[in-house]
């Protein structure tokens, strides 16, 4: 059942997918705004809804968000909280590797929508032209999202963070909710279990901490459902 299921899963998501993202490939040129960012954020619901209803699986959120501007670090197990992101906050501004913008499409999808792309070569100028664009969505009301890890971790494992992350929380001057999450033993396979996926927004953290407190704490909060 479970691969009956994840083959199921495969065919309405990814189907649904080619709709969509032709479906924002159009709404960029005709649409902005919140007009614009409505059909990526169906995707993500999409997606949740295929998680739950055809893989059976439970996602369970605990905590609260910020009621204001903040950054979200956010654990990172599987592909599951990347889609998820647009259903999880409130019209999300993530981070993301440079190297996904040059994919044809999703590029011009993800700038639409206001992705930040992570230039993490590009010394000092790329940092300010990240905190450019940062700064500009934080005065329009939406919150960040950034995975600082820096890519997937196998659920268990508990690498430092990158040290990115450090900078972009001095310069914001945001508070920080971590999120952690344990998506990957049920969703990081080919063949997908059912269970129950926890997502837990944990206490804000305020800015203006020193750079060794901010990561152990961003650090221990995010991997609290990692055992």
């Amino acid at each position: 059942m479970r691969v009956l299921r994840s083959l199921l899963f495969y065919a309405v998501f990814y189907g649904a997918t080619v709709g969509f993202v032709l479906a924002s490939l159009l709404a960029a040129v005709l649409l902005s705004g919140p007009r614009f960012r409505a059909i990526p954020n169906a995707w993500s619901r999409c997606h949740r809804w295929c998680v739950v209803k055809i893989l059976g699986i439970v996602v369970r959120e605990e905590g609260e968000r910020q009621s204001g501007p903040a950054l979200y670090a956010i654990k990172h197990e599987s592909f599951f909280e990347a889609i998820d992101l647009g259903n999880l906050l409130d019209n999300p501004v993530p981070f993301a590797k440079e190297e996904l913008f040059r994919i044809p499409g999703w590029g011009r999808v993800a700038r639409a929508y206001g992705n930040i792309p992570v230039m993490r070569d590009a010394g000092a100028k790329g940092l300010r032209a990240m905190m450019t664009e940062a700064r500009r969505h934080i005065g329009g009301g939406r919150p960040l999202a950034i995975f600082p890890e820096g890519t997937r971790i196998p659920h268990g494992e508990r690498p430092p963070l990158r040290s990115g992350f450090a900078g972009l929380y001095k310069m914001l001057g945001l508070p920080v909710v971590p999120v952690a999450v344990d998506s990957g033993p049920l969703y990081q396979r080919w063949w997908k279990r059912r269970g129950t996926i926890t997502v837990r927004f944990c206490e804000p953290i305020p800015p203006g901490l020193p750079r060794e407190e901010i990561e152990a704490r961003v650090h221990s909060a995010i991997n609290a459902l990692n055992s």
